[in-house]
């Protein structure tokens, strides 16, 4: 693999959650979140994107959504949960990301808002298409992802680097 060749990045924020009465951490999905995460993994799937990687926030309601997407995937990605992706600022998130290894090609973040949608928004210096209009009217609702491509090792992801390719939500 070359770092010539561009990189793939899908910032997916998990599905709709419930309320009962625990700490947000331990909050599960809703039965539409249930339904929605699957769908998400569909279209994700849909995307043909071969994941090398998928960091995971450890809150029950990211599990549960990467569990229910990735179910609809051909090929299952090492995935890694990792407590840093809860509550993360964009910046944050870069900072994780910059740690993947070379020899990943492309990764999916599963995390929360606003870090999500907040990364999506610093990494993207250009879209195409419609991608960003999209995003910018419907926001970042659960469910949705975006995808990016940037090019070079991930330690050089930085904000404006990719290109926003695509965006999806479950409305649209």
């Amino acid at each position: 693999m070359s770092v010539a060749e561009p990189r793939r990045i899908v910032l997916f924020r998990h599905a709709k959650a419930d309320w009962p009465q625990v700490t947000d951490h331990e909050r599960p999905l809703a039965e539409r979140g249930r339904t929605d995460a699957a769908v998400a993994g569909r279209k994700l799937a849909d995307t043909g994107i071969p994941f090398d990687l998928a960091l995971c926030s450890t809150a029950i309601r990211t599990r549960e959504t990467w569990k229910l997407a990735v179910h609809e995937f051909p090929h299952r990605p090492k995935t890694v949960y990792e407590e840093r992706i809860y509550e993360a600022s964009p910046g944050e998130l870069i900072a994780l990301l910059n740690e993947t290894p070379d020899d990943v090609q492309n990764a999916v973040l599963i995390g929360h808002n606003p870090g999500v949608q907040g990364l999506a928004e610093i990494l993207a210096g250009s879209s195409e298409g419609d991608a960003g209009e999209r995003m910018n009217r419907r926001g970042f609702p659960a469910a949705a992802f975006v995808v990016l491509s940037f090019e070079g090792p991930w330690k050089t992801l930085e904000p404006g680097v990719a290109t926003l390719l695509d965006y999806w939500a479950p409305t649209e």
